[in-house]
């Protein structure tokens, strides 16, 4: 599966007949198979046959992660059991967990688009894989490891954690590919360091990051430091897990999400109504092909951009820019993770090492930004200089951000290092 398969490159028309044909079989099975399509297009006033063009799809009702917990454990599923071959669920960190199920064609087709992603990024069957995703419930290291042997590469199963014994394997297996969250990823460049080791001079030529946002600072920071082409990978549990979208190695323009498994929309977060390509918004997903759990207008929370296909035909999202339930609001100001992160990404001396503590010493909100230096700058920065280093920070993030923080600079390797996805804010409130 070394080569781009001919749906990649096929015209728009002949790609929207696809879509159209899969979306029609789809809902109808949604309808007829799952009780909450059922009663949710029966409450709307639509039926399967008034999806007569994909833009139909917009009557539908949206689905959103409540009514997977409202049907858990096994409601959505539009299969008997014994269809079901694999069950993943989301961690529940904020509630009951999303439990996913997935028939065998499932598998094949998300082992299928996940090997068409690592292809995408430039992966070829004779790399070697090291996946340091976690395995488990969560997605991610089984799906880079069913994807990574459909390719016909080698994969080295590593999952999270042990971050030494993770730079020993990079060193002596060699790898050509890492896939793993981008900030796991610094630590593992740190852990490169303290062991006297140059991550540049290693195997690996290709990273490709996903779970979490990340910005155009940290890949620069992760290229820089380990010598690789950084690529940026989509997917949530609940649409399949990785492998909705891949960022191409020819542009590195965006992610191109696999549209004949997956039509994209973007709502207004507020509204729900649709916005035209180019706008923000959420992004909302249909699945085309899922048989144990199709997925009927999801909404994904995370906020993002149509744009035109470049290296495919198909459409691209932007990159994430944060969530719509991440989202903080800080004296009237709304305030993305990400919208800090991008402006510590203008300073030269700070990592992308950073927390966000929120507090309320008395009747208003204040946002603490816990941010660390280069590790070159270790043990050199104190009295003015670092009181100097503090005061640009919270400097740009009032112009670029818009929102009044209180920076604290830090020593390298202060705040935790995540082993997945990393945890930016720390809510320090008291509870109400």
């Amino acid at each position: 599966m070394n080569t781009i398969e001919p749906i990649e490159t096929a015209s728009v028309d002949e790609l929207r007949a696809l879509q159209l044909g899969r979306m029609r079989d789809v809902v109808r099975r949604a309808y007829t198979q799952v009780p909450h399509y059922t009663a949710a297009f029966d409450a709307a006033g639509v039926h399967p046959d008034d999806l007569v063009r994909l833009e139909d799809i917009a009557k539908f009702p949206l689905t959103a992660k409540e009514h997977l917990r409202q049907n858990y454990p096994y409601g959505m599923f539009a299969v008997p059991m014994e269809q079901i071959v694999r069950i993943h669920a989301s961690s529940g960190t904020t509630g009951k967990p999303t439990v996913c199920g997935y028939t065998k064609n499932d598998i094949d087709t998300w082992s299928h688009l996940m090997a068409r992603s690592i292809r995408a990024a430039g992966g070829r069957s004779s790399d070697k894989i090291h996946v340091a995703f976690g395995y488990g419930l969560f997605t991610g290291g089984l799906g880079a490891h069913y994807g990574g042997e459909y390719l016909g590469a080698a994969v080295i199963p590593v999952s999270g954690g042990f971050t030494e014994r993770q730079v020993q394997i990079i060193v002596d297996f060699k790898p050509d590919i890492i896939m793993v969250t981008p900030s796991y990823m610094l630590a593992i460049a740190d852990a490169f360091e303290q062991q006297g080791l140059t991550a540049r001079d290693c195997s690996l030529r290709i990273g490709i990051f996903g779970a979490e946002p990340w910005g155009e600072g940290m890949r620069a920071d992760i290229e820089r430091r380990m010598g690789l082409q950084a690529l940026d990978v989509y997917g949530l549990s609940e649409i399949m897990g990785p492998g909705v979208a891949q960022e191409c190695i020819e542009t590195k323009d965006g992610l191109t999400i696999w549209e004949d498994h997956f039509f994209p929309e973007i709502i207004n977060p507020e509204t729900g109504q649709v916005v035209p390509d180019g706008e923000h918004g959420e992004l909302v997903i249909t699945t085309l092909t899922k048989e144990g759990m199709p997925l009927i207008r999801y909404r994904t929370r995370d906020l993002t951009r149509l744009l035109p296909g470049t290296a495919r035909t198909m459409r691209r999202i932007d990159r994430i820019g944060g969530r719509s339930d991440d989202m903080l609001i800080i004296r009237g100001v709304n305030v993305f993770p990400s919208n800090i992160e991008s402006v510590l990404a203008r300073e030269e001396n700070l990592s992308p090492h950073y927390l966000l503590e929120l507090r309320r010493p008395g009747n208003l909100d204040e946002l603490d930004v816990l941010v660390e230096t280069k590790a070159a700058l270790a043990g050199k920065l104190r009295g003015a200089d670092l009181a100097a280093l503090e005061r640009r920070a919270e400097h740009a993030i009032k112009v670029f951000a818009g929102v009044t923080t209180k920076v604290r600079v830090v020593e390298p390797g202060t705040l935790e290092r995540s082993q997945g996805k990393a945890k930016r804010v720390l809510d320090l409130r008291p509870k109400d």
